[in-house]
């Protein structure tokens, strides 16, 4: 039956004629798929986005937010995992564009969907950031005032703050939701052109299969994987329903955590805070919306605004956009590119780093020399940690790391060095002893894989057989997936039937979500373990 439902859209709609990428065997795990958890976060953004359009009025954002949480049915589920389904946007966003950063996938020829990119991302931050501010809160007011204070210190820029706010100060945020729209369907015009190039040049192929660029498969090799349709679509939308699951789920249980300290609020969240001009908004700290933490505590840092944006944006973004042009190698093993993979392992560091240090310490002004003592340590260590780790070809031509006497060495030290700074955290959680305690963390986690003989015969054993067919599975493991296939349908039928008699408003409202949420889970779930029993071999 499903075949044949398959075969009818195949027909109708000529998928056999879609110049989509056909996949490896090898390639159906996430991490290959971390794109594909982007777009979903975006398409249920966008969805639950056009529900509260439906309601939101500009002229009044915080009663207006307020009218939605309080009297729209189910409104306040909408909402929050509105909210959090561009959180997860971003956080998914950061970590395909790393995960790709450290696989050079940014290497020829896929410069231009790199720069596409990181320009979506950039894009999806301010996007982001527009529409925080929509709620009104003293939080988002006060998140709009420092970027209209740092837009008004550039000279030239400040006849453009009518422009992006308009009248915001007086509750009225047309211009701002104008603003969001139109980013929005600008990174909705830039995924189509990004989801047209990552299928022209197919998902980067395992370092154990092709590890010099160009790292793409030839026409007569694609012909030997697996059709686009319908094994990709059936992946795909489990991977769809699965992120819907978690973006539905989070907030809505943390809607009924109550009594958050002040430093968790910009992080778990999901409720409004007090409107800017009402008594208790003098008793709550401001914050920017987390995802610009990093960005607003670096204004801390200086008192020029140009530096500031050199250093916040400027640089690290130009850097983002020329770096498949800096990067000349052939070589895409992170050993054979150590500069590059030694500043990725720094914009992440300093990326977590900054942000906890804004969270802690929002708008106190911090001297060179403590920036220096929270900054120097994860570069010195990342620089020793890449240097001691020296690249070798093996018989078969890949490259491996070797544990040298300098690396058993610096093993010992880092081991140490690690105990000692992670009592040192325990017993005085300060921001200092966590700026040095993460980047031992990571080196300490890196030396130990370097270290374990028999981690690295597992890893040369896995390199002869990337390429080859997955293993045939057992026909009781898929009679088994058969049964919890079903199992998910009754629990989510279940759940489905439980859904109408929970309240539309009040208290109990967001247990919908919740449910809803398990419900997509659950989906998601069923339609991963069919893809396992109709197309693992």
């Amino acid at each position: 039956m499903s075949s044949k439902v398959s075969d009818w859209f195949k027909e109708r709609l000529g998928l056999d004629d879609l110049p989509f990428f056909r996949t490896p065997d090898y390639m159906y795990k996430v991490d290959y798929w971390l794109g594909a958890l982007v777009a979903a976060a975006f398409i249920y953004t966008v969805i639950s986005g056009l529900i509260l359009l439906l309601y939101y009025n500009p002229e009044a954002g915080y009663s207006s937010t307020e009218f939605i949480i309080n009297k729209v049915p189910y409104g306040s589920v909408v909402l929050y995992s509105h909210l959090y389904g561009a959180y997860a946007m971003i956080i998914l966003a950061y970590v395909h564009m790393f995960r790709n950063y450290f696989a050079g996938a940014y290497k020829r020829p896929r410069e231009l969907l790199w720069i596409v990119g990181v320009i979506m991302l950039v894009l999806t931050l301010g996007t982001s950031f527009l529409g925080y501010s929509l709620i009104g809160d003293a939080l988002a007011t006060s998140a709009v005032d420092v970027g209209e204070g740092i837009i008004s210190s550039i000279p030239g820029l400040s006849i453009f703050i009518p422009i992006l706010f308009g009248n915001y100060d007086a509750g009225d945020y047309g211009r701002v939701l104008a603003w969001h729209i139109i980013l929005v369907a600008l990174i909705g015009l830039l995924f189509a052109f990004h989801f047209f190039l990552a299928e022209h040049y197919g998902m980067m192929p395992s370092r154990k299969v092709k590890d010099k660029v160009p790292a793409v498969y030839t026409k007569e090799e694609w012909q030997k994987f697996n059709p686009w349709w319908p094994r990709n679509f059936v992946y795909m939308m489990s991977l769809v329903f699965l992120t819907w699951g978690f973006i539905l789920i989070i907030p809505n249980a943390l809607a009924y955590l109550n009594g958050l300290p002040q430093q968790l609020n910009p992080f778990l969240n999901p409720k409004p805070a007090p409107p800017p001009n009402s008594p208790a908004a003098a008793h709550i700290t401001t914050y920017p919306p987390w995802f610009f933490l990093f960005l607003y505590k670096i204004a801390d840092f200086t008192s020029d605004v140009l530096i500031f944006l050199f250093i916040g944006v400027i640089i690290p973004l130009l850097y983002l956009i020329i770096v498949p042009f800096l990067d000349r190698t052939s070589y895409l093993h992170p050993l054979k590119r150590k500069i590059f993979v030694g500043i990725g392992i720094l914009m992440i560091t300093y990326l977590i780093q900054t942000t906890i240090w804004g969270d802690l310490t929002p708008g106190i002004q911090i001297p060179v020399s403590q920036q220096i003592l929270v900054y120097l340590p994860p570069a010195v260590i990342t620089a020793l940690g890449l240097a001691v780790i020296r690249p070798k070809e093996d018989k078969g031509g890949m490259i491996k790391g070797t544990v040298s006497p300098i690396m058993a060495l610096v093993f010992v030290v880092v081991t140490s060095l690690f105990i000692v700074a992670g009592a040192t955290f325990l017993a005085n959680p300060t921001l200092i002893t966590a700026g040095v305690l993460i980047p031992f963390a990571g080196i300490f986690i890196l030396t130990t894989k370097k270290m374990a003989p028999v981690a690295l015969r597992a890893e040369a054993q896995n390199q002869k057989v990337i390429s080859e067919e997955v293993s045939r599975v057992p026909e009781w493991k898929k009679k088994l997936a058969e049964a919890m296939i079903a199992i998910l349908f009754i629990f989510a039928i279940i759940l489905a039937s439980q859904l109408w008699i929970i309240p539309s408003t009040g208290y109990l409202s967001n247990l919908f979500g919740i449910d809803l949420g398990l419900i997509f889970l659950m989906l998601g779930e069923a339609i991963s373990l069919y893809h396992y029993v109709v197309y693992r071999k």
